[in-house]
């Protein structure tokens, strides 16, 4: 598996349409989707899946002429944890291969899933990949990988007995190992303690910056997130990653409900970084940091407290399909 700042050929989005889950913000999220996938297209293209004609329409005209419009069926929108995840062989130009795991909602939190559960493979057929299906649940906001083959995930996520019971913590490493050329796996503890539907997915509170340095989530004394976030470093620091911290995390209020902004949820595009904004004084710090962290990357920053609200940010609704190659 690549790193996110691999060359990509486009970036995969899906169009919200689940009504139950963003309640009266449906029309605030579909305005930050456009925004996230507006920002990517001016750097990559983008394919939009989109549920229904009259979604395919509403989508075309909020989005960038750079967006391709596929019509596909779906439950949910959030295409990094029920699409597919693209590998490519270095050695063989022409190979790219798309793994398509199995899917159950989180831990079965959002029924129905079964058009999410498929759209992965209907994905990898339409990029024109070479298609594998793997035996066992995954999405891909669990994961972060360096392209170098150190794979980071929580305990939380990937050792939940709502995702595969049936596996040990050395059989997931293994299944790691196989379909996406993990060499070796670093367990974080926790997530988010706001992290209310994903148990914890690392794409939440660390992503790679380059091979071996890892960017984390810190919280100061008093924060509930305080202790797992530096029980997470100490691990990250064990493992031999070098890490610099993200200081920041904003707590608004969105549909009368408190939702933490995290800036972690961040997205690698050609040439740029993809940065979720809160609304408040901390986003230019925030922008600033992840600058730093990212040079001769543009940083862009989006509106992202209704993806937050729905729980997650633009690396949530994203997923890359890297250059063959690559």
């Amino acid at each position: 598996m690549p790193a996110e700042w691999a060359p990509h050929e486009r970036t995969l989005m899906a169009w919200p349409c689940r009504r139950e889950l963003w309640r009266d913000a449906l029309a605030d999220a579909k305005r930050e989707y456009a925004a996230v996938a507006n920002a990517i297209a001016a750097f990559e293209p983008v394919t939009m899946v989109c549920a229904s004609p009259a979604d395919a329409a509403e989508a075309r005209a909020a989005l960038s002429a750079r967006v391709e419009i596929l019509e596909l069926p779906i439950d949910d929108s959030w295409l990094r944890d029920s699409g597919p995840i693209f590998l490519t062989d270095p050695a063989d130009p022409s190979r790219r291969v798309g793994v398509h795991f199995r899917f159950n909602a989180w831990g079965g939190r959002f029924p129905p899933w079964e058009r999410d559960a498929a759209v992965g493979g209907l994905l990898v057929e339409h990029v024109g990949a070479e298609l594998v299906r793997a035996s066992f649940v995954l999405e891909g906001g669990a994961i972060a990988c360096d392209g170098e083959g150190t794979l980071v995930t929580t305990e939380q996520c990937l050792l939940n007995p709502n995702r595969n019971p049936d596996l040990s913590r050395e059989e997931i490493e293994r299944g790691l190992a196989q379909t996406l050329g993990a060499e070796r796996v670093v367990w974080l503890g926790d997530g988010l303690v706001e992290d209310r539907d994903t148990d914890g997915h690392v794409d939440m509170i660390a992503c790679f910056t380059a091979p071996g340095r890892l960017l984390l989530q810190s919280a100061p004394p008093g924060d509930p997130d305080h202790a797992r976030m530096l029980e997470n470093r100490s691990r990250a620091e064990a493992a031999g990653l070098v890490v610099t911290e993200m200081p920041l995390l904003p707590r608004v209020e969105v549909q009368g409900e408190p939702v933490a902004v995290t800036y972690m949820n961040l997205y690698l595009c050609n040439g740029a970084v993809i940065v979720p904004q809160a609304g408040v004084r901390e986003d230019a710090e925030a922008l600033d940091r992840i600058a730093a962290a990212f040079p001769g990357r543009e940083p862009v920053g989006v509106p992202a407290r209704t993806l937050a609200f729905g729980g997650g940010g633009p690396h949530c609704i994203t997923q890359q399909v890297p250059v063959p190659g690559a």
